[in-house]
Protein backbone atom coordinates (compact mmCIF):
# COMPACT_ATOMS: atom_id res chain seq x y z
CA UNK A 1 0.00 0.00 0.00
CA UNK A 2 1.29 3.32 -0.71
CA UNK A 3 1.40 6.76 1.30
CA UNK A 4 -0.98 9.74 0.94
CA UNK A 5 0.71 13.20 0.55
CA UNK A 6 -0.02 16.26 1.34
CA UNK A 7 0.02 19.29 -1.16
CA UNK A 8 -0.09 22.69 0.50
CA UNK A 9 -0.07 26.26 -1.40
CA UNK A 10 -1.59 24.94 -4.88
CA UNK A 11 -2.74 27.10 -7.50
CA UNK A 12 -6.33 27.64 -7.25
CA UNK A 13 -6.54 26.86 -10.73
CA UNK A 14 -5.50 23.53 -9.83
CA UNK A 15 -7.92 20.34 -10.82
CA UNK A 16 -7.99 16.87 -9.94
CA UNK A 17 -6.15 16.31 -13.33
CA UNK A 18 -3.77 18.41 -13.47
CA UNK A 19 -2.37 17.70 -9.66
CA UNK A 20 -2.29 13.88 -11.02
CA UNK A 21 -0.28 14.79 -13.50
CA UNK A 22 2.09 16.53 -12.07
CA UNK A 23 2.61 13.56 -9.69
CA UNK A 24 2.62 10.77 -12.28
CA UNK A 25 6.64 11.50 -13.27
CA UNK A 26 7.18 9.85 -9.57
CA UNK A 27 5.19 6.39 -10.62
CA UNK A 28 1.54 5.36 -10.70
CA UNK A 29 -1.08 7.92 -8.83
CA UNK A 30 -3.64 5.88 -7.30
CA UNK A 31 -5.96 9.22 -6.33
CA UNK A 32 -5.59 12.99 -6.61
CA UNK A 33 -8.10 15.22 -4.61
CA UNK A 34 -8.08 18.89 -4.75
CA UNK A 35 -9.91 20.47 -1.65
CA UNK A 36 -12.43 22.56 -2.49
CA UNK A 37 -14.73 24.38 -0.24
CA UNK A 38 -18.50 22.82 0.02
CA UNK A 39 -20.34 26.01 -0.67
CA UNK A 40 -18.21 28.25 -3.56
CA UNK A 41 -17.05 25.20 -4.96
CA UNK A 42 -13.75 27.01 -5.24
CA UNK A 43 -10.22 25.38 -4.48
CA UNK A 44 -8.32 25.94 -0.89
CA UNK A 45 -5.44 25.56 -2.45
CA UNK A 46 -4.36 22.22 -0.95
CA UNK A 47 -5.03 18.58 -2.32
CA UNK A 48 -4.02 14.83 -1.33
CA UNK A 49 -2.42 12.41 -3.81
CA UNK A 50 -1.92 8.73 -3.06
CA UNK A 51 0.76 6.89 -4.90
CA UNK A 52 0.93 2.95 -5.18
CA UNK A 53 4.16 2.45 -3.51
CA UNK A 54 6.21 4.25 -0.33
CA UNK A 55 9.23 4.72 -2.63
CA UNK A 56 7.33 6.81 -5.12
CA UNK A 57 5.82 8.57 -2.23
CA UNK A 58 9.36 8.96 -1.13
CA UNK A 59 10.73 10.20 -4.10
CA UNK A 60 8.00 12.99 -4.68
CA UNK A 61 8.38 14.51 -1.64
CA UNK A 62 12.13 14.41 -2.25
CA UNK A 63 11.60 16.16 -5.83
CA UNK A 64 8.30 18.26 -5.57
CA UNK A 65 8.66 19.94 -1.81
CA UNK A 66 9.15 23.68 -2.63
CA UNK A 67 9.31 23.00 -6.46
CA UNK A 68 7.46 26.34 -8.18
CA UNK A 69 3.68 24.60 -9.69
CA UNK A 70 1.75 27.58 -11.45
CA UNK A 71 3.72 30.21 -10.12
CA UNK A 72 3.36 28.73 -6.60
CA UNK A 73 6.03 27.20 -4.65
CA UNK A 74 3.87 23.99 -3.40
CA UNK A 75 4.59 22.05 0.33
CA UNK A 76 4.82 18.00 0.02
CA UNK A 77 4.90 15.92 2.53
CA UNK A 78 3.40 12.75 4.17
CA UNK A 79 -0.13 13.36 4.99
CA UNK A 80 -1.13 13.06 8.96
CA UNK A 81 -4.10 11.33 10.02
CA UNK A 82 -7.04 14.31 10.21
CA UNK A 83 -7.18 15.46 13.89
CA UNK A 84 -10.48 15.27 15.55
CA UNK A 85 -12.75 17.94 15.40
CA UNK A 86 -13.87 19.58 19.07
CA UNK A 87 -17.61 20.62 18.96
CA UNK A 88 -17.82 24.09 17.79
CA UNK A 89 -21.40 24.38 19.10
CA UNK A 90 -23.64 25.82 17.10
CA UNK A 91 -27.43 23.84 17.44
CA UNK A 92 -27.72 20.64 16.83
CA UNK A 93 -27.47 19.14 20.13
CA UNK A 94 -30.65 18.30 21.26
CA UNK A 95 -33.46 16.55 19.39
CA UNK A 96 -37.03 16.06 20.12
CA UNK A 97 -39.34 18.68 21.73
CA UNK A 98 -39.65 17.97 25.50
CA UNK A 99 -40.17 21.10 27.63
CA UNK A 100 -43.48 20.61 29.72
CA UNK A 101 -46.78 22.64 28.27
CA UNK A 102 -50.44 21.80 27.96
CA UNK A 103 -50.16 19.32 24.94
CA UNK A 104 -51.79 15.66 24.70
CA UNK A 105 -52.47 14.05 27.67
CA UNK A 106 -52.26 16.97 29.71
CA UNK A 107 -54.86 16.41 32.31
CA UNK A 108 -55.59 20.97 31.95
Amino acid sequence: MGKKLYVGNLSFSMSDSSLEQTFTQFGTVESAKVITDRDSGRSKGFGFVEMSSDKEATDAIEKMNGQVVDGRPITVNEARPQAPREDRGGGGGRSGGGGGGFGRGSRY
